[in-house]
């Protein structure tokens, strides 16, 4: 059962705070941890915030022994009613940037207004300058955070760590994303176009393209999600990314198919192949912009691939 914050005494109220100090340390270092391979900078701006920790959780054991003795209760923060409830986002890896430093701004919000809520609500003087002076020392922490990410975040090492930051991306979103893209784009013309130039029906072709470019969207997601855990590859949550692949695929195929909703079998037919073209070049442009491909040769290779499954499918569905 967890206890409501006004009913603690001052005992618990600081032996809390000790165990806050000391769980935000953790954290810091896992941070640290975490950053060290992609983002050293930051990585060694956590280090010295997890310092910082450490040396506010000494001193909150110091004024706990001079006024109540050697034996510190075992508070913790899941103890107490109002604390938000904080995402393991530090057992993620690899760590992303902007999660953990809106983590760090979290906690240190929390705390400190734990620390002032807690001066309000006692009377007692000594009491009251010690959680006041708790409450100053994490002020202080988050003006020492921000010189220390600007002594440790020269211009080089944030150079340094959006080159990481753009390798992460393209490993994590673009990659899976071009590559449903492409296989929906792709692989669904087929049976599509072949559905359409066999029956000469718009709605048994908009049926074929919907059920290919599902099923592929389904199939994609879990042959990404289920390739590999992302630990040794630097991919990210396979599930993250198998959703990604996956709504990307559905997307590709879905794109030429829903022309076929107009009734009229040649007009569809022609506004189809007109979002074709548009999506073969839209994977010709991500593979220039993100994949460093030269343009004309990722539009030969992606053309070339996509005009022979769309000339295999009209070939079948014409036979």
């Amino acid at each position: 059962m967890a206890k409501r914050f006004e009913d603690l005494s001052e005992r618990e109220i600081l032996a809390l705070a000790i165990a806050l100090e000391e769980e935000d340390g953790r954290i810091y270092a896992d941070f640290a941890d975490g950053l060290r391979e992609h983002y050293p900078g930051s990585a060694r701006v956590f280090e010295d915030m997890q310092r910082e920790e450490s040396g506010h959780r000494g001193r909150l054991i110091e004024l706990y022994r001079e006024r109540f003795g050697e034996h510190i209760p075992h508070v913790r923060r899941e103890d107490v009613k109002g604390f938000v409830r904080r995402r393991p986002v530090w057992l993620v890896r690899p760590l992303g940037l902007s999660v953990v430093r809106r983590q760090a701004a979290m906690m240190e919000l929390e705390t400190r207004r734990f620390y002032e809520r807690a001066a309000d609500r006692v009377h007692d003087a000594a009491i009251r300058k010690l959680l006041g002076d708790l409450a100053e020392a994490e002020r202080e922490h988050h003006a020492a955070a921000e010189s220390l990410e600007r002594t440790h975040l020269t211009p080089e090492a944030r150079q340094q760590e959006e080159v990481s930051g753009r390798r992460l991306f393209l490993l994590q979103v673009v990659q899976p994303g071009l590559a449903g893209l492409m296989d929906g784009s792709v692989s669904t013309l087929a049976p599509l176009f072949a559905a359409a130039f066999a029956t000469r029906d718009s709605w048994d072709a908009f049926l074929v393209g919907m059920a290919a470019s599902i099923g592929a969207g389904i199939s994609m997601g879990f042959a990404e999600a289920l390739s590999n855990d992302g630990s040794l590859t630097g991919r990210g949550r396979p599930w993250a990314r198998g959703f990604i692949c996956g709504v990307m695929t559905t997307a590709g195929g879905i794109g030429h198919t829903l022309p076929y909703l107009i009734v009229d079998f040649g007009v569809a037919t022609t506004v189809a192949v007109a979002v074709v073209a548009l999506e073969l070049w839209a994977i010709s442009y991500i593979r220039y912009r993100y994949m460093d491909t030269p343009f004309l040769s990722a539009a030969f290779q992606v053309v070339l691939g996509g005009v022979l499954v769309f000339l295999t499918g009209i070939v079948i569905g014409s036979a």
